[in-house]
């Protein structure tokens, strides 16, 4: 929230403490909510006072009136902004120039950590964010795509909040799927030597052909499965030569993973394997049951009741004794809080998993574990192709390699049709960066639990609400700023002041409120909160620059500090374009 914003909010509990107290009542400060109004004629700031009025036993009309009335007595509120009421609403018009200069030189004084959390300004809390979770026996795709910007950009919004931030992966690297690829390499592979550098196949698309060929084979051998299920047997007792197997192709499948990380941008501040995790819940539900907790069936297996939560009952541990992965879970969760004691932790996993959640925080829960209670599970819908759903086993998904460099194919098309590969320099670079641009924003402009189907040329325009739009917008101002170097930018009070367009003033506003998004986008671990804040932010400087030009302002001292004034703003509306893209894992292009 820019200083204008803080000091009207506070003028108006200031006013509004005068009514508690005539009332004998004392107000809770978090009651005081200012938001902006749907219209600029309605002001730039309005607070409702429906949260008061059982409190002061008054319609909301009416503690708005006396309120706003309070307020036009108060020599320093007037200077800040008119207040006045509207409805229900204490309403505010900022004092434009002194809004102007605040937001403006808050924004060059905080430089590429405008918006971020001060001293004061918010409790730290550890959060660890744990996203991707791929499987070691295929690439990422599509959806892994979603996942990884979706949990990449909370991590980079959280931080930028003020939170301390553990980015986390879990690595499902053991299990009858990955036994399955190891079957396929036996059967197709082993004998030739084959490797992914012998076929000339990226690594973890090697081992993807693999799964692929295992249910190919599967189809025509009824005894597949069961093959299978024998390499996992032998895998628990650690039989060497299944596990040097195991290992050579766990090793093919997350070197070519992260290779893909690397050129998403994706980071993990620690990793964890199920291979070496998947056997700590056991111990926990054996306790649970030795405690009432849980029950055990006439047959051995071991079991939750959850009628609590308005569900039937989950097995937890089967009649031979072996887990399963709720068993994990749990255990898993334990040792992660052990390991890095949070304050909360936030699993980014598909809608089709609310179930599971549901029930692993209630079992955390019920074990006696208080922390279960600041698990979130940050739910998001399926992402598809215009070709339908994918399927892994099929061999129909689209890897993320494979999507990547068809996006940057296209966007290397794009500028060599409109003559620009000499003005970008780096043709294949800028077009890498506007792929990575056009997907991450398409992924990211929706709420996460929305489903959504993903066009590849759709998210490529560079006209509208992509990714690429941001990019254009940002390059177009490095240019206009290179251009208007001959200018001395200039943020003094007195040259501000002449920022009196009203175009000028909605991009200033829309700059004095990036805190507050950025801060709703953390609270609510939504990025299309900000995604949808940065587009109004670009869409607002394109027309800003076309009503007020900075080189073309006129002649005379009064335009020059007039272009002095627009360049300030150019240059603080680059520091915010840019923290805002690198926050949604959109790349900053200088030249496009």
């Amino acid at each position: 929230m820019s200083d204008t914003h803080t000091q009207c909010r506070a003028f108006i509990v200031d006013a509004l403490c005068s009514l508690f107290a005539e009332t004998g009542r004392e107000l809770i400060d978090a009651a005081v909510l200012l938001e902006t109004p749907p219209s600029p004629d309605m002001g730039d700031a309005g607070a409702p006072m429906f949260p008061l009025a059982k409190l002061l036993r008054a319609a909301p009309p009416v503690i708005a009136a006396k309120t706003a009335e309070a307020l036009s007595r108060n020599p320093a509120a007037q200077a800040t902004a008119e207040f006045f009421a509207l409805g229900p609403y204490v309403n505010a018009r900022f004092n434009r120039a002194r809004a102007a200069h605040s937001i403006l030189n808050d924004i060059y004084n905080a430089g590429e950590h405008y918006g971020s959390a001060g001293a004061g300004e918010h409790t730290k809390r550890r959060i660890m964010v744990e996203f991707s979770g791929p499987n070691t026996n295929k690439p990422l795709h599509l959806g892994h795509l979603r996942n990884d910007a979706l949990g990449e950009s909370v991590s980079r919004i959280l931080r930028a909040a003020g939170d301390d931030v553990r980015k986390v992966n879990m690595i499902n690297n053991r299990g009858i799927h990955i036994c399955k690829t190891m079957l396929a390499y036996q059967k197709f592979h082993e004998a030739r030597g084959d490797t992914p550098q012998s076929l000339g196949v990226k690594s973890d698309r090697f081992v993807g052909d693999c799964y692929v060929a295992y249910n190919n084979y599967a189809k025509d051998n009824p005894a597949a499965e069961q093959e299978a299920q024998n390499l996992l047997i032998e895998w628990e007792k650690e039989n060497p030569q299944v596990r040097a197997l195991w290992q050579q192709m766990n090793d093919w499948a997350a070197r070519g993973i992260f290779e893909t990380y690397e050129r998403t941008g994706v980071s993990f501040d620690k990793l964890y394997y199920e291979s070496d995790t998947y056997l700590k819940g056991k111990a926990e539900v054996l306790g649970g049951l030795e405690r009432g907790v849980f029950y055990q069936e006439k047959d051995g297996s071991v079991w939750a009741d959850l009628s609590e939560i308005s569900l039937d009952k989950k097995v937890l541990l089967r009649k031979d004794g072996t887990a399963l992965y709720m068993t994990q879970d749990v255990g898993t969760a334990i040792f992660r809080h052990a390991d890095w004691t949070f304050d909360q932790m936030v699993y980014v996993v598909g809608s089709e998993q609310q179930y599971h959640f549901k029930v692993l925080f209630y079992l955390l829960k019920k074990l006696g574990y208080a922390w279960a209670d600041n698990l979130h599970h940050l739910s998001y819908g399926m992402v598809n192709l215009p070709e339908g759903k994918m399927k892994s086993r099929e061999g129909t998904v689209v890897d993320a390699d494979d999507l990547l460099d068809n996006l940057a194919s296209l966007a290397r098309e794009e500028i060599k049709e409109k003559g620009r590969e000499e003005a970008v320099g780096d043709a294949a670079r800028v077009a890498e960066s506007i792929a990575l641009g056009a997907l991450h924003y398409f992924l990211l402009q929706q709420s996460p639990a929305k489903d959504m189907l993903f066009d590849p040329k759709e998210s490529l325009a560079f006209n509208g609400n992509t990714g690429p739009y941001l990019q254009y917008m940002g390059a177009r101002l490095c240019s206009i700023l290179k251009k208007a170097s001959a200018i001395n930018a200039d943020g003094s009070h007195e040259t501000l002041a002449l920022l009196t367009h009203d175009d000028e003033w909605a991009l200033i506003k829309l700059l004095g409120a990036f805190p507050q998004a950025l801060q709703k986008a953390g609270e609510k671990l939504d990025p299309s909160i900000l995604a949808s804040h940065v587009y109004e932010t670009a869409k607002a400087f394109g027309k800003f620059y076309h009503e007020c030009p900075i080189i073309g302002a006129g002649s005379g001292a009064h335009n020059a500090r007039l272009a002095a004034a627009r360049l300030f703003l150019a240059q603080c509306t680059l520091t915010t374009l840019k923290k805002g893209m690198e926050l949604i894992l959109v790349p900053f292009v200088q030249s496009m």
